[in-house]
């Protein structure tokens, strides 16, 4: 640094020295231009020492208190006793010196495995990281595509029937509480020492917050309802549908694993190493047994992109398949002489299959329709129209490489 200083220095008495008896030698405008360099990089490089030390503290604050003194804080009386006890042992000030807002900016910032880390440094910043606003944003950006109100209502279940998972008992945790110190900080479950009281307290998880119920879904441990496209590894009987199951997060591969509800005499179905792809969360709140009651058989006109439910029998859930409305066979399907939304009658077409296949296409009553079909081609119940151009494309992106028949 010094040397730096002195050659820059150096060169500017050089060059602003007026030498009255010789003029100045051709190297002089040289050294000019590498002052200027000289200085460049020397502000460049305090600056960037400034931003590295900066950050450091920031986001290693486990490790580094944050040298800084800010005045005017708004702290609870129990914080700022914490507080005193940080600052009395890092020999500083801490990161809860700074203004409210800006530590709310920082943690809504910080990814899940951040906020674990940072909840596992002091009582206080572990109640804020546990808030349901930080962990909102991150649950609806990983798992909003495939949680419905269905997966909720499971995930309340489990809260009631684990009751005691609200308490941290003696010995060795079990089951959910055992899950969650994977990935909670060890802090989190061992006695800390209250700074008041001279004893140790126990520290516990709530487990009715968005940030537990995140935490069950990544570990894997926790199934939850939601539906699959293409089930059964992309069956042949099964191509360009969706059905409801059971799932479970593999964390390490990024994919599910899936449980079919049995049929009959069929056991369970499984299938491993489903990828986020293939699912979603249920469109209707409803059983899969349940027949969908359609709204939009007035809306249909030949071209619309449908999902209609369907069941081998009775006794059999529905699926949802993909299809779309073709036109009657009384109809060139000219669109300047095309009647066919004001006719009772709506024919569904399923493209996958071939033209002379039997799936190919069924007719439903535009006024009477409810659930139609027999044991031998099926039972056709609700239907849904496609407004969404995402769901038209995720349908078209399963599409089968052969036709079937």
């Amino acid at each position: 640094m010094l040397l730096y200083f002195f050659i820059t220095c150096f060169s500017f008495v050089l060059l602003l020295k007026p030498l009255p008896l010789k003029p100045l030698p051709p190297w002089t405008s040289e050294m000019r231009l590498l002052s200027f360099w000289f200085l460049k990089d020397l502000l460049l490089f305090s600056y960037l020492g400034s931003l590295r030390s900066t950050l450091l503290k920031v986001f290693h604050i486990d490790r580094i208190p944050l040298k800084m003194t800010i005045k005017n804080m708004s702290l609870s009386s129990s914080a700022r006793t914490e507080k005193s006890s940080l600052d009395g042992e890092a020999g500083g000030m801490s990161v809860l010196d700074l203004p409210e807002l800006a530590l709310e900016c920082i943690l809504e910032r910080l990814p899940p495995a951040g906020l674990c880390s940072m909840a596992g440094v002091c009582s206080s910043l572990r109640e804020r990281c546990v808030s349901d606003h930080l962990w909102e944003k991150h649950m609806k950006q990983k798992w909003g595509r495939v949680i419905g109100p269905a997966a909720y209502r499971e995930w309340q279940w489990h809260l009631a029937s684990r009751k005691d998972l609200g308490s941290c008992k003696q010995g060795k945790p079990k089951g959910f509480t055992r899950l969650l110190s994977m990935f909670w900080p060890s802090s989190w479950s061992s006695p800390k020492a209250d700074p008041i009281n001279n004893s140790k307290q126990r520290s516990s998880l709530p487990v009715n917050s968005i940030m537990s119920w995140y935490l069950a879904l990544e570990t894997g441990k926790f199934w939850f309802p939601a539906q699959v496209f293409n089930r059964e590894n992309g069956h042949v009987g099964f191509m360009l549908s969706c059905y409801d199951a059971n799932l479970s997060y593999d964390p390490g591969m990024d994919t599910f694993q899936v449980r079919y509800p049995p049929h009959r005499r069929r056991a369970i179905a499984t299938e491993s190493g489903v990828p986020w792809e293939r699912l979603r969360a249920p469109p209707f709140d409803t059983s899969p047994h349940d027949l969908h009651i359609s709204d939009c058989l007035n809306d249909l006109r030949p071209g619309d992109h449908i999902e209609i439910q369907w069941r081998r029998n009775k006794e059999f859930p529905y699926g949802w398949w993909y299809g779309v409305v073709g036109h009657l066979e009384s109809c060139d399907g000219n669109e300047n002489y095309c009647r066919c939304h004001n006719n009772d009658t709506v024919v569904l077409e399923f493209h996958q299959y071939t033209p002379d296949s039997r799936w190919r296409s069924t007719a439903v009553n535009r006024k009477e329709h409810r659930e139609e079909g027999d044991e031998a081609d099926g039972f056709y119940g609700g239907i849904r129209k496609l407004y969404n151009n995402e769901e038209i494309s995720r349908w078209k992106r399963l599409w089968p490489t052969e036709v079937l028949e």
